[in-house]
């Protein structure tokens, strides 16, 4: 279908020849671009032209214009964080991902936007995805999943700061040590026992205006395991989620009345027994004539809900200057 593209590390997919929503299409070894969202709902493109290429030029200059609203105000956000911390100490979970949803009134295209995402704020895993009824421009910075034949990685990420800011705090490190532990137990679910990994570990690693806390974890997946499998047990991603992950994201669904949707879900390419899906983060997208933003922060019993909200604003602030708008 004309218009409907995929691109993501200078692979280029085009002409449109089928959208599935059952994962098991994934098994017939073709290119698919995969859209997962937080909630699980899947959603494949089957493109028939794919070809090594950078990101098309677009001649289009749209802007978004306008308020970006919030589903969370500052002081709702705050209590959600309280709300957490109370059942930290009631010894009900150890971490959330607390998040709020941005959103502004406008159907203007995000080929645009993503095209000053790639020049002003470039991401080894940026992609765009556009099939009817969806567009997605993602600077996500986070590695979901990498896989070639039985060998797999993640990188989650846990810990954010400025550039120009003092090191890593306890608080940051002892969140990615708890992510990447539930990553570990995810992926030994369809892994080969003794074959999971850290081979690095809290990585301080720079992107534009932040630095990241990031670590590894690799394993080799057992035999008879397949794309239905490896989703059923990795999904959501532990990163934007928390541990343990069953309390965690029924403390979400409580709290986050308005859904996700493609934020914090998969977005990237399988082929066969190959694959690269980040974790959808810093992304925009485009629906229902809306165009909406994510952003949250992990929360601990140590977090204070004001500097959890200065950080969702820190995540949010570079890409919606990019995308144009009032925060």
């Amino acid at each position: 279908m004309e218009g409907s593209m995929f691109w993501m590390a200078d692979r280029l997919a085009t002409g449109l020849l089928e959208v599935s929503e059952d994962p098991k299409c994934l098994e017939d070894g073709k290119f698919w671009a995969v859209l997962i969202t937080y909630e699980g709902e899947f959603r494949a493109a089957r493109f028939g032209e794919i070809s090594e290429s950078k990101f098309p030029a677009t001649s289009k200059k749209s802007e978004i214009t306008g308020n970006w609203r919030s589903t969370h105000s500052q002081s709702q956000y705050i209590d959600y964080v309280e709300r957490v911390r109370n059942q930290i100490e009631q010894g009900d979970v150890y971490q959330v991902n607390a998040c709020r949803i941005l959103s502004n009134e406008s159907d203007v295209s995000l080929m645009p936007t993503f095209s000053r995402i790639l020049d002003s704020n470039p991401s080894p895993l940026a992609s765009y995805f556009t099939i009817p009824g969806i567009e997605i421009a993602s600077a996500s910075p986070e590695l979901f999943l990498e896989r070639f034949g039985s060998k797999v990685k993640t990188s989650p990420i846990k810990g954010t700061k400025k550039l120009d800011s003092e090191r890593f705090g306890n608080k940051d490190r002892a969140e990615n040590i708890m992510i990447v532990d539930l990553m570990r137990n995810d992926l030994s679910k369809v892994c080969l026992a003794g074959s999971i990994q850290v081979p690095e570990l809290l990585r301080d690693e720079e992107h534009p205006g932040l630095s990241h806390l990031v670590s590894d974890v690799v394993g080799e997946l057992a035999p008879g395991n397949n794309w239905v499998d490896i989703f059923a047990e990795l999904l959501p991603a532990g990163s934007i989620s928390g541990a343990p992950k069953s309390s965690a994201t029924r403390i979400i669904t409580e709290n986050e009345l308005s859904g996700r949707g493609p934020y914090c879900g998969v977005i990237g390419w399988v082929q066969g027994d190959d694959a690269l899906l980040s974790v959808g983060i810093r992304i925009f997208w485009r629906e229902n004539k809306q165009i909406k933003f994510g952003t949250g922060a992990g929360i601990t019993w140590g977090s204070v809900g004001l500097e959890e909200w200065d950080e969702t604003n820190l995540k949010a602030a570079r890409l919606i200057t990019l995308a144009g708008g009032n925060l």
